[in-house]
């Protein structure tokens, strides 16, 4: 009796432990493996994170940034971004408007000459916290300082955003952005 329970214990386990066994196969060898490779054929760039790259005055190449992370920047010379860190706050919360109010209070010191409506996306982080796009609104409220700070012409930097500006997805979905590393990579002359 006993070794009639074992075996038909044993009948039931083989097709729970084979079914087990080729999930964990399929699932986790060989589609990641078919969809990486596909990745890396047909979206190179994309599947290895977009990174930008330099080359130096010496011939060496140096990985800047992603284009599809945001960096911080905060002199008056380059672009600067959205805030970072995440954004989870209710948009009516007392906690979230002092943090609009001290990142508004922070723009008029960074640039008080300007007295342009500051654009939200500079003052409200994005829900990933690490967005690396502004709207073409929020460049042009910087084209002023930036061309003072480096001393060249409204119309250069208008032209660089314009350069790293894209459009909605077939002209229907999403919106205009501003990539700020490579308007900042640009500025510095080291994108073309």
């Amino acid at each position: 009796m006993e070794k009639n329970k074992s075996e038909s214990m044993g009948l039931k386990l083989r097709p729970v432990l084979v079914s087990f066994l080729a999930l964990t196969l399929i699932c986790g060898v060989v589609y990641p493996v078919i969809v990486t490779s596909i990745a890396q054929i047909a979206f190179p760039n994309q599947a290895n994170g977009s990174i930008i790259t330099i080359t130096q005055e010496n011939g060496t190449t140096i990985d800047v940034g992603s284009a599809l992370i945001g960096q911080t920047f905060t002199k008056p010379q380059y672009l600067i971004g959205r805030p970072p860190g995440t954004s989870q706050l209710s948009p009516v919360s007392e906690e979230q408007k002092a943090l609009i109010q001290e990142r508004v209070a922070w723009w008029q010191a960074l640039d008080p000459e300007n007295g342009g409506n500051i654009p939200s996306d500079l003052v409200t982080a994005s829900g990933s916290g690490v967005d690396p796009n502004i709207s073409p609104e929020a460049a042009e409220y910087q084209v002023e300082r930036i061309a003072q700070a480096r001393n060249i012409s409204a119309e250069v930097v208008r032209e660089i955003i314009a350069r790293y500006t894209t459009g909605k997805l077939l002209g229907i979905w999403g919106t205009e952005a501003v990539n700020v590393l490579k308007v900042n990579l640009a500025l510095d002359g080291w994108m073309q």
